[in-house]
């Protein structure tokens, strides 16, 4: 090192620690073991058989119906893991947070998560990515664009309730243009689990929501619709979100957790159609990832761009700029935009620029 480099009574620079370390490539290389143990111990229904307090490694493969073996390395990983607690006796147990998010009957469940997630049918599109890569998008026969892919029956039963929040979020965003109207005609492309268009239908009693989305998923909307008592004020429209009609003017859309699946310009030309079922003085509501402009500060959407780099033929989580630009050549004029609190979603409500 030259005087210049290290002047004298300079103490030399220490570079900042490498990101790539060996121990950062391994735990990426095995993590994938402790989603497969979470959604193991979700499916077979360990957290629900310790729900009542402490047990023993066959006690649960009794009320699991399994093998000891098989239940006893189970529960030490999980409990490796953390996701479950042991006792001085050996006996295995769940502390106040898997109580609340992973035992079935808490108000507050979250497992089922797992199969959304870390669903069967990500897992195998994730294969595909090395050739997803090279092609430029899916190489699969059967993918989330698929007319009538089951795997949206599993999202519409699962996602609902950890919606409610951005849902609510939502109806506070319009709730200066909504409140004290008599009536509100919403009309929620690609519905899935109705969730959003449910939970403003309960904020305003004077709405009705059409819900769109292909003729397997409308049967599970319906069927949410009647557990929150709102079977006569739904209506199922089964069909494609860009080209099937509703029959009157809507006074508010909802286009949630959908634009990523398409390129810029596809995802504005449903914007588009969204905008062209607006009654005058109509509002759009979007819910939906943005990735910000340094993925290093927020992971989570570019990873997401995976899933549909692999799932989808050019769909892609959209930035901030391009929502604006979307929305412009949409004709619409973007009222308001906020992130969801602890999650990395953004709503943002529109309006027609005419």
């Amino acid at each position: 090192m030259t005087a210049v480099e290290n002047p004298v009574g300079t103490a030399p620079a220490h570079p900042a620690a490498p990101a790539v370390t060996q121990r950062r490539l391994y735990r990426m290389m095995r993590v994938y073991k402790e989603t497969a143990l979470l959604r193991a111990g979700v499916r077979t229904g360990v957290f629900d058989a310790l729900a009542d307090g402490p047990a023993d490694a066959a006690t649960v493969a009794g009320r699991l119906g399994a093998a000891e073996r098989g239940a006893r390395l189970l529960l030490d990983a999980l409990a490796a893991l953390e996701l479950v607690t042991t006792t001085d006796d050996g006996r295995y147990d769940l502390d106040d947070g898997a109580r609340e998010l992973l035992v079935r009957t808490s108000p507050t469940y979250y497992g089922g998560m797992v199969d959304v997630v870390a669903s069967s049918e990500e897992w195998d599109a994730l294969r595909d990515l090395d050739a997803a890569v090279l092609a430029g998008g899916s190489v699969r026969d059967v993918d989330a664009e698929t007319p009538g892919y089951s795997y949206w029956e599993t999202f519409a039963r699962s996602v609902g309730p950890v919606t409610v929040p951005t849902a609510h979020l939502l109806g506070d965003l319009l709730g200066t243009w909504a409140d004290g109207r008599d009536d509100l005609r919403i009309l929620d492309l690609a519905c899935g689990h109705g969730i959003y268009g449910f939970t403003l239908a309960g904020r305003w009693a004077g709405a009705h929501v059409t819900g769109v989305d292909w003729e397997n998923v409308c049967a599970i909307t319906a069927r949410h619709a009647a557990e929150q008592g709102l079977a006569d004020r739904f209506t199922a429209v089964p069909g494609d979100m860009f080209t099937t009609p509703v029959d009157e003017p809507q006074d508010l859309v909802l286009v949630t957790n959908v634009l990523h699946h398409f390129s810029e310009e596809r995802a504005t030309e449903l914007l588009r159609r969204a905008a062209a079922d607006l009654a005058p003085g109509g509002r759009i509501g979007v819910v939906g990832f943005v990735a910000s402009d340094v993925p290093a500060r927020d992971p989570e959407p570019y990873l997401f761009s995976i899933l549909m780099l692999v799932w989808t033929a050019a769909g892609e989580v959209h930035t901030e700029a391009a929502h604006r630009r979307m929305c412009a050549a949409a004709g619409l004029e973007i009222e308001a935009t906020q992130q969801v609190p602890g999650l990395p979603f953004h709503v943002l409500t529109a309006r027609r620029a005419d």
